[in-house]
Formats: structure tokens, C-alpha cells, sequence
């Protein structure tokens, strides 16, 4: 087996936190235990997805403060939040206060690009501006700046509202409050392409890489398939190439990975079932995006960790955070998260954080 580049430093795991329509705190609670087990598990990290108008969490940074106060170690990220939803400087607060909260362990990871199914939530979601608004890179800077405490108005001081029978004083800042220092350099921007990841290097974030890439360069249906890991590597080191730290620049991959050391029999069937029903888009590039799938990694730890360390791209990092399936059960999760920590993490060279 050949050693990885990178030693694994940081493990951490992603989930979408599913829930049923018909009791949805069940499912938010299901997601804080499962934050509670990682911590306990020794994981370094927790991300959650994000998803509007589905049945998962639409609000991860509520949930992230939550869970902030239910656990003391563990770093909690976002990965991603789709910035086309959100306004720049109200995500701003809301990110810096949970930040201080968790006593600085919130790693907020976001993307841009017009909202999913945009014609169909256009009037509800701006309905005054949806023709102006620009989802693209310029709202990242926007956030960035805020966060890293740029003035967001040219004002600051002691405004004295006279118009009270008692005179009302207000102090006002021209930045973000609350101000969480630490917070600029714990952003991360979600890409699959090469030009993301050149703009998140050039803007010094931190780069999260998915099972999700884009088939970039010319369309030939005689040549040769294109290599999903190979390509995740292209975009790492583009990042890394544009980044102010270089090699040393955080990138975190995100694989579905599902190891069955502890699984029962069913559990196992159903973990294959659902690994080969997603097969099939893996083997070549899917839509007008040419978006390329990596495919799931299922079986023992030990098989798991020799897929992983003859991956290209795998060579490239010393973080993941493993995605969990989106459609299995608690005690799914629990098992294959123990199992992770256990098995998959010490076989790449991973320790459990004390």
C-alpha cells in the first residue's frame, strides 16, 4: 500500500441532517446527537449541508449554535452555505456570533451561483431585485470583507436621537458586530472548478473539494473517460498555487465514505444497494455542467483506506470531511461515524483528538 503524501491530521464528517415533514425536531435533534457522538468519537470536525424548501437543515447556523453549546472541542462548519440566499452582511453577524459562542471553532464554508430551481423561488426570495442581483464571486468578497472586519458604512460614534421627550443615546460601529477576530481566516469556499478554486487561493479562504467535480476542458466522446481524481488533484493545487501560505494553504475533500466493519448483515445489503444505485453517474460527466461524480467507497475500513490512499487527490490532503449518505437511519450514522473513528481514521494515520 502505498503511504499518503500528507499524514491525515484532521478528521471530520458532513451531513445533511434529514427530517420528516411530520416531526421535524426529531430529525434536528438526531443531527445535535450525532455532533455529541462525533466529539466523543474524538473527531476534529462536524459540517452541515444546507437545503431550502427540502426536508434538511435550512438553517445550519442555527443549529450550529446549538450545538456549539452541547459541545466543547469539536469544530463546526457549514459546507456549504449557497450564498445566492443569504445577505452578506446579516450572514456576517449571524456567523461571528456563534463563533464567539463556540469560543472560536465555527469554520463557515460557502458558495455562490444563482439559487437552485431560481425561476421558481425568484418572487419570493427577491422579489423587488431579482433581475439585479449578482450571484457571483463579488458577493464571497462582500462576506469576506465584513467578516474580516472592513467598515461596512462610513459612520461611527454617538448619535443622540432628540426627537424622544427623553433623549435617546445610541452608539453605533462601522464594522460587524460582534467582531470575532479569528473568524476571517476560518472561512472556506466550496468549489468543483478550477476557476473557484484559483479565486478562493487568490482571496486567501480555505478550500473545501467534494465528490462533485466539473469535466472541465474540451468535449471528445472518443477520448478517453476523465478521472475524477485526477482532477480533484488539478484543482487543489491551483488552489494552493494562488493561495498566500502556498502548500501549506487548508483543503479539506469531502467523499462519501462508508465502512462496514461493525455493520449487521442488512445494514451492509443496504449500504451496497444504495452505493450501486449511484454508480451509474459516475461514469461520465452528468448535464451541461459536466458535472463528474466520484463514486462511494463502501467496505471494510482496511479496503476503504487502500481506495483512499491510491486516490490522487486523497495524496494531496491531511483533512476530510467524510459525507455521510443522506438517507439512512440514526443508528446508521452511528455506526458507520464508530466505525470511522476506529477503523477507517487510525488506518490513514489519523488519532482521535483528546
Amino acid at each position: 500500500m502505498p503511504p499518503t503524501s500528507r499524514p491525515l491530521r484532521k478528521l471530520g464528517f458532513l451531513t445533511i441532517g434529514l427530517f420528516d415533514e411530520a416531526d421535524p425536531r426529531r430529525g434536528h435533534e438526531s443531527t445535535l446527537e450525532i455532533i455529541e457522538l462525533g466529539e466523543r468519537l474524538g473527531f476534529d470536525s462536524a459540517w452541515l449541508r444546507q437545503r431550502h424548501l427540502q426536508f434538511g437543515i435550512s438553517s445550519p447556523v442555527a443549529v450550529l449554535a446549538a450545538a456549539s453549546q452541547r459541545t466543547s472541542r469539536i469544530e463546526l462548519g457549514t459546507a456549504v452555505i449557497p450564498l445566492g440566499w443569504e445577505n452578506p452582511l446579516r450572514l456576517a453577524e449571524d456567523l461571528a456570533t456563534v463563533d464567539l459562542l463556540s469560543g472560536g471553532r465555527l469554520n463557515p464554508g460557502v458558495s455562490v451561483g444563482p439559487p437552485m430551481h431560481y425561476d421558481r423561488v425568484r418572487e419570493a426570495l427577491y422579489p423587488d431585485t431579482a433581475d439585479a442581483e449578482d450571484f457571483g464571486y463579488e458577493r464571497v468578497r462582500r462576506l469576506l470583507d465584513l467578516v474580516r472586519g472592513k467598515p461596512a458604512t462610513d459612520f461611527s460614534g454617538v448619535e443622540v436621537e432628540a426627537a424622544r421627550r427623553q433623549p435617546q443615546i445610541e452608539y453605533s460601529s462601522d464594522r460587524v458586530q460582534p467582531h470575532s477576530p479569528g473568524l476571517g481566516s476560518r472561512m472556506w469556499y466550496g468549489g468543483g472548478s478550477l476557476s473557484s478554486a484559483r479565486w478562493a487561493g487568490e482571496h486567501g479562504m480555505n478550500f473545501l473539494t467534494s465528490s462533485v467535480v466539473k469535466a472541465e476542458g474540451p468535449e471528445d466522446a472518443a477520448s478517453t473517460a476523465p478521472d475524477f481524481a485526477e482532477i480533484q488533484r488539478s484543482h487543489i493545487r491551483a488552489f494552493r498555487s494562488r493561495h498566500p501560505d502556498g502548500e501549506n494553504a487548508r483543503v479539506s475533500q469531502g467523499l462519501v465514505v462508508i465502512p462496514t466493519d461493525s455493520a449487521t448483515p442488512e445494514q451492509r445489503a443496504r449500504y451496497e444497494e444504495y452505493a450501486a444505485e449511484r454508480t451509474p453517474r459516475t461514469a461520465s460527466p452528468q448535464g451541461p455542467a459536466r458535472l463528474l461524480f466520484a463514486p462511494d467507497l463502501v467496505g471494510t475500513s482496511a479496503e476503504i483506506a487502500e481506495r483512499l490512499h491510491a486516490h490522487a487527490a486523497f495524496r494531496e490532503v491531511d483533512e476530510v470531511a467524510f459525507a455521510l449518505p443522506f438517507t439512512f437511519e440514526h443508528e446508521d450514522y452511528v455506526q458507520i461515524l464508530t466505525d470511522i473513528a476506529t477503523g477507517l481514521g487510525p488506518a490513514l494515520g489519523w488519532r482521535p483528538a483528546r
